[in-house]
């Protein structure tokens, strides 16, 4: 038994004519929502235009649009149709405009992704006005935070061929952070693909990526051209979230720990020995209330390891205390210096 196919009465809009309208109609309502507030009243005429197209009105439209919403499946099959159809439009659309502008679009989203913007193949002779092959690329939103740049071209050495120790290509790749740059170069002798991979860890954001071949020639020497082929860039993004955790969490213990020492720093000395002193008095009470098992067991329990911090502190505190004790001595020294006298 085969499923029964849904009729379209004649006053509806049929499927195709429909797909097709709903393409420009969706067009006309994008280029109306980027009108100026004086020209807000161009929309209408572009919707009008749409409707004129194709021989319909407003009312049949909408009509139309009652009847496929009430068969849904037939309405999403349209407009998954509709939705192509617009997406590649858009990155036709992109395309102009980095022509345009002479700028790479914005790289599509992804956790490996060639990243490669322009053709794919260069040659060099190795004169003077074709030595090199520079470029920069810059980066948009889609790269993120300790992401892995892998740079590869397939090099052939052309007719007359050399000895490998008289031919070398110099292959750079740079890559620009907000505190700091990575650059890396290698030397190409034989023929082959050849990378370049370049990542950082705590750099900060990925600015600029730049990169260059450079195929010298000496002078009164016949060399071959060199054909650089198969470019791509593939980026990787990094999806270790525990390291990203663990490298929070070393930044926060650091600000802390300097935290904390300042803020002890900056006590005086009546403070600490007040808080010595309170510490002293607590941990007595605790012996006292502890019942002669219980001590023996933290007596011989394990010593715990000191943090370079906490001993830093503790040997301040104890200055602390040697000095007032001085102090005291002197006072009490003065004291009866003066009742001798």
């Amino acid at each position: 038994m085969g499923a029964c196919k849904v009729e379209i009465p004649e006053e509806i809009i049929s499927e195709s004519e429909m797909e097709n309208l709903l393409y420009d109609y969706h067009l006309a309502k994008s280029m109306g929502d980027n009108l100026s507030y004086t020209e807000n009243y161009k929309k209408v005429l572009y919707i009008d235009a749409v409707f004129m197209k194709y021989g319909t009105t407003q009312a049949i439209f909408d009509s139309s649009m009652v009847w496929y919403t009430r068969h849904t499946e037939m309405l999403s099959k349209i407009y998954e149709r509709v939705s192509n159809r617009l997406r590649k439009e858009q990155e036709l659309v992109g395309d102009l405009i980095a022509q345009r502008d002479k700028k790479p679009k914005t790289t599509k989203q992804g956790d490996s992704i060639d990243v490669w913007p322009w053709k794919r193949m260069e040659r060099l002779t190795g004169q003077p006005m074709n030595s090199a092959y520079v470029f920069t690329l810059p980066t948009d939103s889609n790269y993120k935070d300790r992401d892995t740049l892998v740079w590869s071209v397939r090099y052939q050495f052309l007719q007359p061929l050399l000895p490998d120790s008289l031919r070398s290509v110099t292959m750079a790749m740079q890559v620009i952070y907000d505190k700091d740059t990575v650059s890396r170069w290698t030397i190409v002798r034989k023929s082959g693909v050849h990378h370049i991979c370049l990542h950082a860890d705590t750099l900060g954001k990925m600015k600029e990526i730049k990169g260059f071949i450079y195929y010298p020639v000496e002078k009164d020497r016949q060399t071959g051209s060199l054909l650089a082929d198969c470019f791509s860039m593939m980026r990787y993004h990094c999806t270790d979230t525990m390291a990203f955790a663990v490298r929070d969490s070393l930044n926060k213990v650091t600000a802390l720990r300097a935290d904390s020492i300042g803020r002890l720093e900056k006590k005086d000395k009546a403070d600490s020995l007040k808080a010595m002193s309170i510490t002293d008095e607590k941990a007595n009470e605790d012996e006292k209330r502890q019942s002669p098992d219980e001590m023996n067991r933290r007596r011989s329990s394990t010593v715990r390891e000191k943090k370079p911090e906490q001993i830093e502190v503790e040997q301040h505190i104890r200055k602390e205390r040697m000095g007032q004790q001085k102090i005291r001595q002197m006072n009490q020294r003065r004291r009866q210096q003066q009742r001798i006298h």
